[in-house]
């Protein structure tokens, strides 16, 4: 059999191929041979369409079955796996086909005309399609592939994925992670968080996330375990999930963003008796608020575990399984995983307690970013990747995540940088100039929100930004407030002092639901 590094270990995790691993929201049951032989004629449809060890695979589809057997086929095939979210347009989209330049792009029925025309403009060879349903070109063409494929040999420093992460200035760049990377990560993770084939996850995340794929997927691979795989998270139903099902059907972990938590909350059946059943909940993607894991462990006497991870890194803390899981920090090092906190400018490590800026180094590192080797090398630091995140790390051990150094915003999750929001919205008729920043939301951790001056004489509504932002950006960049001033607060060099401005505003999604 060759030697795949990451498949492989998947593979000798199997502890049956009868073993559920996907209890699916339509009632089926898809078993682990299920994924190999799906996964098997995938991946025999992709060397089919000219794809060659290291080939880009990029992917814009809805959350399914098959598409998380696709990423199995992706890497099965010695392909690199670029998933995109799908709430970006195809203005967003055409970026990353030009610079990842794959050989195949998988995208949504509904676009498939526009997706044809914007691959044969970009010289894209090859486009299918895959619907919410597990329909598509993509799956009729796999269906006659055979349930079987040699997989193609990868060793722990080839390429298994790219993820894009938007910086604070810049295009957006490429993520280049290895199967060493993705393997070694979610292997600690799964030691860590004491995973084994018993779990059964609620997987209500997306699969075009480092949170939904490399870690809740991979994790429960190599764990052996079982997921209730459902397209997106709803807290009625993950209650109900929780209180019922048969010994290996039956919840035992959680793993979500902070809005997963605050939508429980506002359950009223959300109670110690309820959520007896779930060893673990896991929070991460985006920081979450000391008051939300107060909140929960009063409910349910359970302590939310929240970790700390990055696009570039995975995972680079958590706090514990066993011991004090404390309120508002991500808890200690992963074994494998160096960090160190340092003097932004001058780089000198700084003593315990002092904030400075988070550097990390482990088998978790990315390789650096695609096509970008002048970025990458500014990037690190004696072998240590500069996070741009700035915390401590207390008497205890615990590492406190207390701001960015850049203005990078994160919103549920996902990665905003002001420069291309404001760019947009500098973009609209009426508008002399903007300031874009991230403020504190009790669901989606911080809130995209945006300062806008007016030009001279224009009259402008929340309303009108709104509207003409809807096809430019995605939904997520698009700002949850808008505010208009005369004028935007600046230091004597004339830079925009955006500390001023979150101040400023700091309270204005207090009591949003």
């Amino acid at each position: 059999m060759s030697d795949n590094h990451l498949f492989d270990a998947i593979r000798a995790a199997i502890p049956a191929a009868g073993k559920p691993l996907a209890f699916l929201a339509d009632g089926r049951v898809e078993t682990y041979g299920d994924a190999l032989a799906l996964s098997a004629r995938l991946a025999g449809l992709l060397v089919a369409r000219g794809v060659k060890p290291g080939d880009r695979v990029a992917v814009q589809v809805e959350k399914s079955w098959p598409a998380l057997a696709l990423y199995l086929a992706a890497v099965r095939a010695g392909a690199v796996y670029l998933p995109l979210n799908t709430a970006y347009t195809l203005n967003e989209v055409e970026y990353f086909l030009s610079d990842a330049e794959p050989t195949v792009f998988v995208c949504r029925p509904q676009i498939e005309a526009e997706a044809r025309a914007l691959a044969t403009r970009l010289g894209v060879p090859c486009v299918e399609t895959l619907g919410a349903d597990g329909a598509g070109s993509l799956t009729d063409a796999a269906a006659g592939f055979p349930a079987d494929f040699e997989d193609v040999p990868r060793g722990p420093e080839d390429l298994a994925g790219i993820l894009y992460t938007s910086g604070t200035t810049g295009r957006a760049k490429g993520a280049m992670l290895s199967h060493a990377n993705l393997l070694s990560n979610a292997q600690t993770l799964k030691d860590c968080w004491r995973f084994t084939a018993d779990d059964v996850l609620i997987h209500a995340l997306p699969i075009f996330h480092t949170h939904g794929l490399f870690v809740a997927t991979n994790i429960v691979l190599l764990a052996g375990a079982s997921m209730i795989f459902r397209s997106k998270f709803d807290p009625k139903e993950a209650l109900e999930l929780m209180g019922q099902g048969e010994a290996g059907h039956r919840p035992t972990s959680l793993m979500g963003v902070p809005t997963f938590y605050t939508r429980l909350l506002d359950q009223p059946g959300l109670t110690r008796e309820a959520t007896a059943g779930i060893r673990l909940f896991i929070s991460g993607s985006a920081p979450l608020l000391a008051e939300t894991h107060r909140a929960f462990f009063e409910r349910t006497g359970q302590a939310i575990l929240e970790r700390y991870g990055m696009t570039e890194t995975g995972m680079n803390t958590s706090n514990p399984y066993d011991g004090a899981r404390i309120a508002g920090t991500v808890g200690y090092p992963l074994p494998d995983v160096s960090l160190r906190v340092t003097d932004p400018e001058t780089g000198r490590v700084l003593p315990t307690g002092e904030i400075g800026m988070i550097e990390v180094k482990g088998p978790n590192v990315f390789k650096g970013y695609w096509r970008m080797p002048e970025k990458t090398a500014g990037e690190f630091r004696d072998g240590f990747f500069i996070t741009g995140d700035l915390g401590k790390v207390d008497e205890a051990g615990y590492v406190h995540i207390v701001g960015r150094g850049k203005d990078l915003v994160i919103t549920g999750g996902f990665n905003v940088y002001p420069k291309e929001v404001e760019g947009e919205i500098d973009a609209i008729p009426g508008v002399l100039e903007s300031a874009v920043i991230g403020l504190a939301h009790p669901d989606f951790g911080e809130g995209v929100t945006a300062v806008v001056v007016p030009a001279a004489g224009a009259s402008l509504t929340e309303d009108d930004i709104h509207r003409a932002l809807e096809t430019r950006l995605a939904r997520f960049k698009q700002p949850k407030r808008v505010f208009f001033v005369s004028e935007l607060p600046r230091n004597t060099m004339g830079k925009v002092q955006k500390n001023v401005l979150r101040e400023t505003y700091k309270d204005i999604y207090r009591n949003v639901a």
